[in-house]
C-alpha cells in the first residue's frame, strides 16, 4: 500500500511539474506574440490575434494576464529598464549637454524602431508598481542630467522634465503619421528640438505644463488605448 501511495506521490509531483513547465510555456509565447504584436501595430493590437499567434486560446491569456495593462507592462518591463539605465549611464558623461541630447535622441530613436514603445513611452501604467517604478528612476536620472546641463551653461534655463513628456508625445505623431512615407522625419523633429533647448537660445516660452497636467495627459492617451481603465480625475 505504501508502494502505491508513493508511486501516486510521484506521478502527481511530475504532473505538477509538466502543468508549470507548460504555463512558463505558454506565458513566453504569450510575451512573444505580444512584443510582435505591439510592435506592429501599437498597445491597443486586439488581444485575440495575440492568442493567436501565441497558439493558446484567449482563455489562457486572460489567465496568465488579466488584462491588457498588465500584458502591456510584462512585455515591455524590459524596455523600460533599458529606458532608466540609458538615462543613468547618460549622467556619466562628463559633457552634460552630450549626455542629455544622446539620451534624448537615443530614446526618440526607440519610440521610431517599434510602434509600442512609440506608444508606451507616452502613457501610464499606474496599477504595474514595476513599470511605474521604474519610469520613476528613469526621470529622477533624467531630471539631474538636464539640472547638470544647466549648471554647465548648455541647456537652457527655463527647461522642465515636462519639455521631454511634449517632445515624446510629439515624436510620437510624427512616427506614426510618417513610418511608411518618411521612416526618418523623426530626426529632423528630434533635432530641431533639441536646437531649441541650447542655452544660447533664450527667447521667452509659454508656460509649462505642470507634472500633474501632463499626467493627466498621459493618462487619458492611455485610456485612449484601452490600457487603462478610465477613473475620474482632477
Amino acid at each position: 500500500m505504501r508502494y502505491a501511495e508513493g508511486v501516486q506521490d510521484s506521478e502527481a509531483s511530475t504532473a505538477c511539474r509538466e502543468l508549470r513547465a507548460d504555463a512558463r510555456r505558454n506565458r513566453g509565447r504569450i510575451l512573444d506574440a505580444a512584443r510582435a504584436a505591439f510592435a506592429e501595430r501599437g498597445l491597443d493590437a486586439p488581444l485575440e490575434e495575440i492568442a493567436d499567434r501565441a497558439g493558446v486560446g484567449i482563455a489562457t491569456l486572460y489567465r496568465r494576464f488579466p488584462t491588457r495593462e498588465a500584458l502591456v507592462a510584462a512585455t515591455f518591463e524590459a524596455k523600460l529598464a533599458a529606458f532608466a539605465e540609458a538615462a543613468e549611464q547618460a549622467l556619466e558623461s562628463p559633457d552634460a549637454w552630450a549626455g542629455f541630447a544622446g539620451f534624448v535622441e537615443w530614446a526618440c530613436a526607440m519610440q521610431a524602431a517599434d510602434r509600442g514603445v512609440t506608444d508606451l513611452l507616452t502613457l501610464t501604467l499606474p496599477n504595474s508598481q514595476a513599470a511605474e517604478a521604474l519610469r520613476a528612476r528613469a526621470l529622477h536620472a533624467f531630471t539631474e542630467l538636464a539640472r547638470r546641463a544647466q549648471d554647465q551653461g548648455r541647456l537652457r534655463g527655463d527647461f522642465v522634465p515636462e519639455d521631454l513628456a511634449l517632445l515624446m508625445i510629439a515624436n510620437a505623431a510624427v512616427v506614426l503619421a510618417t513610418r511608411d512615407v518618411a521612416p526618418h522625419a523623426w530626426r529632423r523633429l528630434v533635432a530641431l528640438v533639441l536646437e531649441s533647448f541650447r542655452a544660447d537660445h533664450t527667447g521667452p516660452l509659454p508656460a509649462a505644463p505642470t507634472p500633474a497636467q501632463v499626467e493627466r495627459a498621459m493618462r487619458y492617451l492611455s485610456e485612449a488605448k484601452g490600457v487603462c481603465p478610465s477613473s475620474p480625475g482632477p
